[in-house]
């Protein structure tokens, strides 16, 4: 939880600098209300990204908005539930309702948008009004520095320097670190590799030959996994997924799995059958006996999945703007540790009107983003455009489908392939796949073999 608290009281909110005759200083009472109510509607994912944003309650130009304001934040920091009825009795606690304008006002300013598919508008809108105005401020008190200048022109212009850059600092969000703590933090991954001799330092994809190569998913990686229509990608991630959240070993990983191309209930199904071992075809033609063993898997599977960290999201034609706030949602509520979204070319664009290319390649750079601001492996499916088919051979990076910048972004390219020895006549997966380990940047490349159970839609490690 990212920890921001006002320094000082919200009385002490800089007061507006005097602006010149018959103008008032850059402001926009409605951004400032609309944002207060998508922060009631969703107080964590809003608030997290007014913090990314630098929002406090002293962007706010009246004064009312920032005193509410900061009762979010506290609210926010000590993970209380956030709404109306909690933030109006923070107020009075705290004998500010009435300054505020009372219930009355903040029933006002909650009721002013209906949803939250706006907010970084507002966001936005409000940090531009607020920087615009601290522009303001440093820029007029240089001027009367200037005109009350006396002597030692290289001192005055670094004051002068200095006021303007503390309004830029507060534009540009601090990320760079000293080499200090990052050396500390490698030296912390080092001595866990050194004293587990070999064993995972990430997490387990199901698969002793991958693990191998990979020492499980890292955290901020984000890994391709690309193949042709048919040949298995859903099902290959359905089994990362069940392996994180239902280790064989160690405590769970909370999963999020954001399906773009089948719905909740197709997937829980497809897990369902395949952790039971049980035949979907056979249970879709009702051949399957109702007190069977079978049955007794699958109830089973289930009772175990029921208490598996597994989160799904459904939704269709979202962008990558609002499958990032899905997750930093879910993650705020209940940390996340590895995120699978299938698939990558069916995220919708921001704009449309941009090339294609440039779309997958806005989305390629946000889930690299994603992986890197939650501290989280993200596995993202791709398909392979048709080359490799054409000319008889197995895929490489450059099939990945409609954009270069999948192949730079990625920081693991995994290709799922039919073996060479397989039957040729259909492009489906067969009894037997080959995984492609095309790139790595902290380990190895090469191929491996991984046994494909079509009657249950599972992958195993391979044997003969």
């Amino acid at each position: 939880m990212v920890k921001e608290t006002s320094s000082s009281p919200v009385r002490s909110l800089a007061a507006p600098v005097p602006p010149a005759a018959g103008r008032s200083l850059p402001h926009s009472i409605e951004a400032e209300e609309y944002l207060l109510s998508c922060c009631l509607l969703d107080g964590a994912d809003v608030l997290s990204r007014c913090l990314e944003a630098r929002i406090r309650p002293e962007s706010f130009y009246d004064h009312k908005h920032g005193i509410i304001f900061e009762r979010l934040l506290e609210l926010y920091n000590r993970q209380a539930p956030i709404d109306i009825s909690v933030v109006a009795e923070e107020l009075k606690t705290s004998r500010q309702l009435d300054a505020v304008g009372g219930y009355a006002f903040l029933t006002q300013v909650s009721s002013r948008i209906p949803t939250t598919a706006q907010a970084g508008y507002f966001i936005e809108k409000v940090r531009e009004q607020a920087l615009l105005r601290e522009i303001i401020r440093s820029a007029t008190g240089a001027v009367e520095d200037c005109y009350n200048f006396s002597g030692g022109i290289d001192e005055f212009v670094d004051q002068v320097e200095t006021k303007i850059f503390s309004v830029t600092q507060n534009r540009v969000s601090e990320s760079a670190k000293q080499m200090r703590e990052p050396t500390r933090e490698a030296m912390n991954v080092i001595t866990k590799m050194m004293m587990k001799k070999g064993e995972l330092t990430g997490i387990s994809s199901g698969f002793k030959d991958l693990d191998n190569f990979m020492w499980g998913f890292q955290r901020q990686e984000m890994i391709i996994l690309a193949a042709r229509p048919s040949m298995g990608k859903t099902s290959l991630a359905l089994n990362f997924a069940e392996a994180a959240a239902l280790p064989k070993k160690g405590a769970p990983t909370a999963v999020l799995l954001f399906s773009l191309e089948m719905g909740a209930s197709q997937l829980a199904l497809r897990m369902l059958c395949s952790r039971a071992r049980v035949n979907m075809k056979l249970l879709r033609d009702g051949l399957l006996s109702k007190n069977g063993e079978e049955q007794n898997r699958l109830l089973e599977a289930a009772d175990e999945f029921s208490k598996a960290p597994i989160f799904i999201d459904d939704s269709s034609a979202i962008s990558i703007m609002q499958l990032r706030a899905k997750a930093r949602r879910v993650h705020s509520r209940s940390p996340l540790g590895f995120i699978v979204v299938d698939y990558l070319q069916l995220l919708s664009p921001t704009d449309p009107r941009v090339p294609r290319e440039q779309q997958v390649a806005e989305a390629s750079r946000g889930l690299k983003a994603l992986a890197k601001e939650l501290d989280v492996p993200v596995l993202v499916l791709s398909q392979l455009n048709r080359s490799s088919e054409k000319d008889n051979r197995n895929p490489k990076l450059s099939d990945l489908r409609e954009s270069g910048s999948i192949e730079q972004d990625a920081d693991v390219v995994l290709i799922l392939a039919r073996p060479k020895d397989a039957d040729e006549k259909f492009q489906v997966a067969a009894d037997s796949a080959e995984l492609i380990v095309a790139k790595q940047r902290n380990g190895p490349v090469g191929e491996l073999r991984l046994t494909f159970l079509r009657d249950i839609t599972r992958f195993e490690n391979f044997h003969q």
